[in-house]
């Protein structure tokens, strides 16, 4: 079962129709296809959707969008790794190296961490983000 581990940037997309959903829907509706996120994911959706309030690019009520996630979260079509001190650890260490010219941020380098973990134990295939800067350095 081929693993796909999203960041926020990417699963956002399933919640909102942006530039994006599209490629998103059909990587989650494959059947078979695992869905793998970290913990830090339920914070950033929040935020990310608080966001698009305050810039009215969705009303308050849009924003209830966020009930999907948690039902999605709870039948298991989302399957949720914590994060460890190893990662935290490896995204210091990502920071360190690449946030002066790549502008990595922080949360960022933490989503990448619990990826790459998450491949080295052969549960993620793929890296799945909408992050421009975030995708280069995954893919350094």
């Amino acid at each position: 079962m081929p693993g796909h581990f999203f960041d926020s940037s990417a699963l956002v997309k399933l919640y909102h129709f942006e530039i994006g959903t599209p490629i998103v829907d059909q990587i989650v509706n494959v059947p078979g296809n695992a869905i793998r996120i970290s913990r830090l994911i339920r914070a950033e959706l929040t935020s990310a959707f608080a966001i698009k309030v305050r810039t009215h690019s969705i009303n308050r009520e849009d924003a209830d969008l966020f009930h999907q996630f948690r039902k999605d979260l709870a039948t298991g079509k989302l399957e949720v790794f914590s994060v460890a001190e190893s990662e935290f650890a490896m995204a210091e260490s990502r920071v360190e190296r690449y946030a002066f010219e790549l502008r990595l941020r922080a949360l960022d380098a933490l989503q990448l961490a619990v990826a790459l973990e998450l491949r080295n134990q052969e549960l993620v295939d793929h890296f799945v983000a909408a992050d421009r800067t975030l995708c280069e350095v995954a893919g350094l």
